[in-house]
């Protein structure tokens, strides 16, 4: 079941696509999708999580059905949209759960705003995006994409994050996102990558974290996971076996599993 479709425009400027799921009043938990994802990357998860969870999830700027500017495409500007949505959402305070280019904005709020956090779930999370080798290729990869993008490159992309084939309709609603996002958002969006300093941020995020990595990740190896460790300082890790870099599509029940968990453990922590 598709949840209802609506939008906001945030104080950032930008109009944001977005999808409410479960209690209306429940525990809030925001969900960041990867790159050329949008609010869809969270279909298979959703089902899975518990029914007294609030889930919110957005197209990021650039991605899905949300605006499009020609520019402001660092991570500190997702990280502000991050920020305005749980405004425009009147979220004091959320669990954040992040995948791939989330996670990366999940810690990055994290770090910012320690009090609007109470949990982080870092899902496909890179420790440093400056050095990752597939980050770097794949930079060089989108240097000379054009509009439209190639059907051929956006369904490489999609199935390269995934162990298991999930469902042909599923494939082509995300492969059609990552057509969504302009040729340029893509080279800006690298470009952010490599000049983002995420192993700053280790120290000053506060809330406890849970790593969740599958073990054939094709774009962040174990030692990745090993550094978050060492360097987050209430991380703990859980690795899912045959499973890719999108852990939410390979093993939904699993990964929501985890959230839940985590969900519980930080409900002190949220708003009554």
């Amino acid at each position: 079941m598709i949840p209802q479709i609506k939008s906001t425009k945030l104080p950032t400027g930008v109009t944001v696509e977005f999808i409410e799921h479960g209690a209306a009043t429940g525990a809030p938990l925001l969900l960041l999708h990867g790159l050329s994802d949008s609010w869809h990357s969270f279909l298979p998860l959703l089902p899975h999580l518990p029914q007294d969870v609030r889930a919110l999830a957005f197209s990021q700027r650039g991605h899905g059905q949300s605006a499009k500017p020609r520019t402001g495409y660092s991570l500190d500007a997702l990280t502000e949209d991050a920020r305005a949505f749980l405004d425009a959402m009147h979220i004091d305070r959320a669990v954040v759960a992040g995948h791939s280019m989330g996670a990366a904005v999940a810690m990055m709020f994290a770090a910012a705003y320690p009090d609007r956090v109470a949990a982080l779930a870092l899902l496909g999370a890179f420790a440093d995006l400056r050095t990752n080798v597939a980050v770097i290729a794949l930079r060089k990869d989108v240097q000379d994409l054009s509009d439209p993008i190639d059907p051929a490159f956006a369904h490489a992309f999609q199935v390269s994050t995934t162990v298991r084939m999930i469902d042909d309709d599923f494939i082509d609603l995300v492969v059609s996102d990552s057509q969504a996002l302009p040729s340029s958002a893509w080279r800006s969006l690298t470009e952010a990558f490599i000049t983002s300093d995420l192993p700053a941020t280790f120290t000053r995020i506060k809330a406890p974290a849970r790593l969740i990595w599958g073990d054939q990740d094709v774009f962040v190896p174990r030692s990745e996971q090993d550094t978050l460790l060492s360097g987050v300082p209430h991380a703990t890790l859980h690795v899912l076996e045959d499973t890719g870099h999108a852990v939410h599509w390979d093993k939904p029940g699993k990964t929501a599993g985890i959230i839940g968990s985590l969900m519980r453990d930080a409900a002190g922590r949220l708003p009554a």
